[in-house]
């Protein structure tokens, strides 16, 4: 049975990827934040992973696919595992740290990526590092990004569940 908690959680990461649709800088999106309160909130792992990368994989459908997307794809169920662990504990402080750890790894995972599979790089120690300098501004957006929606996101969800009682309680379970 569906309940009105479920619908509440899926609604906001629904919101979340419409955001994802309209003009912003380039990594300043809700992404991340949207798969890290998915992990948080949804009760089951189908939900948890699933709800979140469709929403991602229908979005990315309306903007167009990239290469390496599997490693993006991957490095937001980072996101998504992260987002489970706060769901006995979701304080500011490990709300803040999950985010972060999501932030760090995905611009870890996908820039390797780039320098591994694209030629924008030599393959040497060198080429890696010009790789990850090259992407420090992009990962300054992203973790501005995560920041920002990240408490969008629970902010938004832990004020609804004092204003509505009928949302408190366990993580939704679709």
């Amino acid at each position: 049975m569906i309940r009105q908690r479920d619908i509440a959680v899926a609604s906001f990461v629904v919101l979340a990827a419409l955001a994802r649709l309209l003009p912003h800088p380039w990594n300043f999106g809700p992404v991340g934040a949207m798969a890290l309160f998915g992990g948080a909130h949804f009760r089951s792992r189908y939900g948890a992973y699933g709800f979140p990368l469709a929403a991602l994989a229908l979005s990315d459908a309306i903007l167009g696919f990239y290469p390496n997307l599997w490693l993006t794809y991957a490095s937001f169920c980072i996101f998504v595992w992260l987002g489970t662990l706060l769901r006995n504990s979701r304080n500011p402080l490990s709300i803040a740290s999950a985010a972060l750890a999501g932030s760090v790894s995905f611009f870890i995972i996908t820039n390797f990526g780039v320098w591994a599979s694209q030629s924008l790089y030599p393959k040497t120690w060198a080429g890696l590092q010009s790789c990850y300098i090259a992407g420090l501004p992009f990962f300054q957006n992203a973790l501005l990004g995560d920041a920002f929606f990240t408490g969008i996101l629970f902010g938004s969800f832990a004020l609804a569940e004092r204003r509505f009682p009928i949302l408190q309680g366990r993580p939704a379970s679709v």
